[in-house]
């Protein structure tokens, strides 16, 4: 991030705190020289991978969201622990939600999930050399595995079925990747 056009927090007023990070108004100095209030959530960050189980097969998963209603087309993603490496957190997330482990990871890059009112950054991941283990599923998660050519996932995007914006980067930085090798 660019240092002269960064704002600055004066005050921050939090109002709720829980296991997805802290909500708060922040009261920051603008880079223009300006006051405001923000409301921010602060965020541990999170990791997503795209699961290579084979050249161009890839592993998908749909699982519920109540925030959106329904079930939706995702890559295996998850919140890191506190003070936890993206690389072991999507590690565990791809066992948790899929049920494999993996040989190789390659980090792919990083984006701002909602930078409109959180700093949560999301590591994205590819995973190769895949291997079954236990899936373990939390209380809360409803999910399904699905394997998936790469070509199809891209295809699930551009049909809009595919509308998580962090599998969406995932996908595209994939396809980058290969493209540049």
């Amino acid at each position: 991030m660019n240092e002269e056009i960064k704002a600055y927090t004066l005050h921050r007023t939090e109002i709720w705190k829980g296991s997805v990070g802290s909500f708060g108004i922040e009261t920051v100095s603008l880079p223009n020289g300006k006051k405001a209030e923000l409301a921010i959530l602060k965020h541990p960050g999170a990791a997503a991978v795209v699961p290579f189980l084979d050249h161009d097969r890839v592993l998908l998963i749909r699982q519920y969201r109540h925030a959106v209603g329904g079930m939706i087309w995702e890559v295996p993603a998850g919140k890191l622990d506190r003070q936890e490496d993206p690389a072991t957190c999507v590690k565990r997330e791809l066992l948790e939600e899929t049920g494999y482990h993996a040989n190789r990871l390659e980090q792919t890059g990083m984006i701002y999930s909602t930078p409109g009112f959180s700093d949560e950054r999301l590591y994205l991941f590819c995973a190769y050399d895949l291997y079954r283990g236990k899936r373990a599923l939390e209380d809360h998660e409803v999910i399904e595995t699905h394997e998936v050519r790469l070509n199809q996932a891209l295809a699930m995007v551009d049909r809009g079925e595919i509308v998580d914006a962090k599998s969406i980067a995932a996908l595209f930085h994939v396809v980058r990747r290969m493209q540049v090798r």
